[in-house]
């Protein structure tokens, strides 16, 4: 601490207790113990906090004797308790050793320090719990997603005013999904402490027919994961093909009831790192703790869908492409609000692509990318022929590019869009072969639609009668045609490599960025840890 530092905090705490001097009433100059004294000292390095107990005229709200102190004690000391089963850094909020500190305490200036010390760790485990542990856009610039943090001050004045066991209730996403992967954590960490699922299989592929070891190591691993009754079979029959199917549709994998290397590798996978991924998402499912709308759109990222979901129910599902892993195309994860969609659209190609990617190839040859017309600053087409590309960097190239309304458009026959500075929206493609595959991150980091018409149906049905008829109509006609939503629709792009079914059923996907890997790494140098629980 400077002399500067330590001069100003002294003549801050000494205008604080003045003020506490001229402000108390006649004969109330008692009031101003060593415990208010502890308390302006310890909060003054705290500006929220300083400004709760300040408003409070520095009284107590945990250390107290009365019944309400106490219950507010018993309720911080149980929640904390459960920190851990909501995958929260249990280690950073010492109750032990803010007990011990408590028992400890023999003066009114050791209550003081402890009593803000308290609302310290209160303000921390709230947030935590609330709005998630991480800050997400410092570890990973792609997630970009904006966490509704409350105002720390207001954690402190809504506790003092509300029921404490309720309070903490309160703070948790109170999403099925999050109660859903919260009981699954629990239930791997009692089958982490029972050993797992067994041995690995030792073989990179299997197939229908086989017999040996190796098969039957791979039956008792689906017995374990409950993907297949009990059996004594040492051969690859039709139940176990029919078992390693499921396995793969909860995986995301070709459901083709052959154990490649890719199921092999999925199926290989251990507790800790399924675990991992669980408490990862609760994180995740904490940073967007707020209404997601009763009717909203949901991009998952690693399982390649896009939904509308109505009342907490999915009405329309569809396969998506999203963003190739390389250079700045991972899609990123963010919410935003859909407002139109655009029938028959141009691509206005993004500067990213012109400069990187269409420049170079003029360069070498004027008439490359043909089916796509070269714009000047007023949107009029210029003639190739009259252009040098050769004098232009990517810096100094004026011109735009874009792609006319058309079958062959890189967007297809409609796009969906929800403005926002990542210039990122959802449309058709004309790249149909794509949607077939089993990993699909291909594109610049928009999100392709495998059933775009369906999708522009589904959200049409709120305002039109016929919205196939009135969707098609406007397609016929060739134009590009701007199409308002009377009801916007949020969206939220979301990045899970763990989620749950309707039916409690937990799926898993692939980290194709790596970003729950991050996130995983952030978690736990926060404190974050696995643990095995018995019974």
């Amino acid at each position: 601490m400077t002399v500067t530092f330590f001069r100003s905090w002294m003549v801050a705490l000494g205008l604080i207790l003045t003020a506490m001097l001229w402000t108390a009433p006649q004969g109330a100059l008692a009031q101003v113990t060593a415990f208010k004294q502890a308390v302006a000292e310890a909060a003054a390095r705290d500006a929220d906090i300083a400004a709760f107990y300040k408003a409070s005229g520095y009284e107590s709200l945990w250390t107290g004797r009365s019944g309400r102190e106490r219950q507010r004690r018993v309720a911080l000391f149980k929640a904390l308790d459960q920190a851990g089963n909501h995958g929260l850094p249990a280690a950073r909020y010492d109750a032990a050793g803010l007990q011990a500190k408590m028992k400890a305490a023999q003066t009114q200036r050791d209550r003081g320090l402890v009593e803000v010390e308290m609302s310290r760790t209160f303000l921390q485990f709230s947030r935590d719990l609330q709005t998630g542990v991480l800050v997400p856009s410092r570890v990973d610039r792609a997630i970009v997603r904006q966490v509704p943090y409350r105002d720390r001050t207001s954690y402190l004045v809504n506790f003092s005013k509300s029921s404490p066991s309720g309070f903490f209730k309160a703070l948790a996403p109170k999403t099925m999904e999050y109660t859903a992967l919260m009981k699954e954590k629990l239930r791997m960490e009692r089958l982490l402490a029972k050993g797992g699922w067994g041995q690995q299989v030792p073989v990179s592929t299997l197939k229908p027919g086989q017999s040996g070891d190796a098969v039957a190591i791979m039956r008792n691993r689906l017995i374990a994961m409950g993907f297949l009754k009990r059996t004594n079979t040492q051969t690859y029959d039709t139940d176990v093909q029919a078992a390693v199917q499921q396995f793969q549709l909860a995986h995301g994998l070709t459901a083709d009831g052959v154990a490649g290397q890719a199921t092999i590798a999925e199926m290989n996978m251990s507790v800790q790192e399924r675990l991992q991924s669980i408490i990862v998402a609760m994180e995740r499912e904490r940073w967007v703790n707020q209404e997601r709308g009763r009717r909203h759109i949901l991009v998952n990222i690693p399982d390649f869908t896009a939904k509308v979901v109505d009342n907490g129910k999915v009405t329309f599902e569809t396969r998506s492409v999203v963003g190739a892993n390389k250079d700045d195309r991972p899609t990123p994860e963010f919410s935003d609000v859909m407002e139109f969609m655009v029938i028959n659209p141009s691509w206005y190609v993004p500067r990213s692509i012109v400069t990187k990617e269409y420049l170079p190839a003029l360069k070498r040859n004027r008439n490359a990318v043909r089916h796509i017309e070269i714009t000047d600053s007023r949107g009029r087409k210029v003639n190739r022929s009259a252009v040098n590309f050769n004098q232009y960097t990517a810096r100094t190239f004026p011109f735009a590019m874009r792609q006319p309304p058309s079958k062959g458009n890189a967007l297809g026959l409609v796009k969906f869009m929800f403005p926002n500075v990542h210039n990122i929206y959802l449309h058709d493609t004309p790249a149909k072969n794509l949607f077939g595959r089993e990993v699909r991150a291909y594109s610049h980091g928009c999100v392709r639609l495998a059933d775009p018409f369906d999708f522009a149906y589904a959200l049409l049905a709120k305002q039109e009668a016929n919205p196939q008829q009135y969707f098609q109509s406007v397609l016929a006609t060739g134009r590009e045609t701007r199409v308002d939503l009377k009801a916007p629709v949020p969206v939220h792009i979301i990045y899970r490599t763990a989620f749950t079914t309707p039916k409690g059923h937990t799926q898993y996907r692939r980290d194709i960025y790596g970003r729950d890997a991050k996130v995983w790494k952030a978690l736990s140098n926060a404190g974050v840890a696995l643990r095995a629980v018995q019974g």
